[in-house]
């Protein structure tokens, strides 16, 4: 019987001992596990920047590319520390608003917003993210911000004003016939209307009449400028983004009727534009990229920080268009152009 129990005794302690060291090696393997898996994944949190732009076409896209770069100069790269969820409206205001209601959604940590429309979107859609607006000409004006000066909301961000006046100085000084100009732009991009109103007002000082040349879908260039040829000694588009995008369409009409236009931008020049003195929109970009670094690195607040303004002006001329359509470009303004960092076509 004695013998009985002391075997018995010794099997229950076997098992209670086996049991027991189940138990720590179990716990000694999912703890160091579970806490490096925490570990890990704290280190590899990454921001989410959301991404919407309303349409492909030179400018903008050199905005979003100098906005990457200048994210990457500052240690921040897509797919390493950061997330970038970059999304095209491909021209459609409605889609905008599809597009910002999703990178809100998604809980990005900042939005960048290229262009007016897109701005418009996403800041009707979010009090409360931060959002970083370019390409886009004044954004009072356009109702994103309080004023320039002080936002005093979630938004703010990079303008895309271009020196309208020196434009139209530089129409009078490529054609010093001209009488009559029309201003070429989509009548529901409030930048574009901000920024013929200028253009109005310049070419008055400048002794130059000026006709509104409005279209309300990209389907409408073709027949608005046909309607121009032999009305008009030259056509001015400012950055407009609808223009923008439908260059090629405009030159197409205004080559072959000779009919010279002077734009807002360098990219609209190599599409078919005479000439531009305009800003570098990689630059603005990069500009726009050092707000998101205060923001995401150093905590300011949107609420505080200005709009900022590119003030690298470039002239640009495009000499095979000139001579297509048979106009003289003073020495003057070659020697100019060659000198800037835009190099002349």
């Amino acid at each position: 019987m004695k013998k009985t129990l002391a075997l018995l005794l010794a099997g229950v302690i076997a098992l209670s001992a086996t049991a027991c060291t189940s138990s720590t090696s179990a716990s000694s393997a999912a703890g160091p596990a579970a806490g490096s898996q925490a570990a890990s994944g704290a280190a590899e949190k990454k921001l989410k920047i959301g991404i919407v732009q309303l349409v492909e076409h030179p400018a903008l896209d050199a905005a979003y590319k100098g906005f990457v770069d200048g994210l990457a100069e500052a240690g921040y790269v897509d797919g390493k520390n950061i997330t970038l969820d970059y999304q095209n409206a491909q021209g459609e205001q409605p889609n905008c608003q599809t597009i910002a209601s999703k990178l809100v959604n998604d809980k990005s940590d900042l939005i960048l917003a290229i262009a007016t429309p897109a701005a418009q979107a996403v800041a009707n859609t979010t009090k409360d993210i931060p959002v970083l607006v370019t390409a886009v000409t004044d954004p009072a004006d356009a109702k994103l911000v309080a004023s320039n000066e002080k936002p005093g909301g979630n938004v703010t961000g990079t303008s895309d004003l271009t020196p309208v006046a020196e434009q139209m100085k530089l129409l009078k000084q490529l054609l010093p016939n001209a009488k009559k100009v029309a201003m070429l732009y989509c009548s529901s991009e409030t930048n574009s209307k901000f920024q013929v109103d200028i253009a109005k007002k310049s070419a008055a000082e400048l002794g130059l009449e000026s006709v509104d040349a409005t279209v309300s879908n990209s389907n409408e260039i073709q027949q608005v400028v046909q309607s121009l040829v032999s009305k008009v000694d030259a056509i001015y588009a400012p950055t407009d983004n609808m223009i923008a995008a439908g260059m090629a369409t405009v030159s197409m009409v205004a080559q072959p009727a000779k009919l010279p236009i002077i734009v807002g931008e360098s990219g609209m020049v190599d599409n078919g534009g005479l000439a531009t003195y305009g800003i570098n929109y990689y630059d603005l970009g990069l500009l726009t990229a050092k707000q998101a670094v205060k923001i995401l690195k150093d905590g300011a607040k949107p609420a505080d920080m200005p709009i900022e303004y590119s003030t690298n002006c470039d002239l640009t001329i495009n000499k095979e268009v000139a001579e297509k359509i048979g106009v003289t470009i003073p020495q003057e303004l070659l020697d100019k152009a060659g000198a800037s960092s835009t190099a002349s076509k």
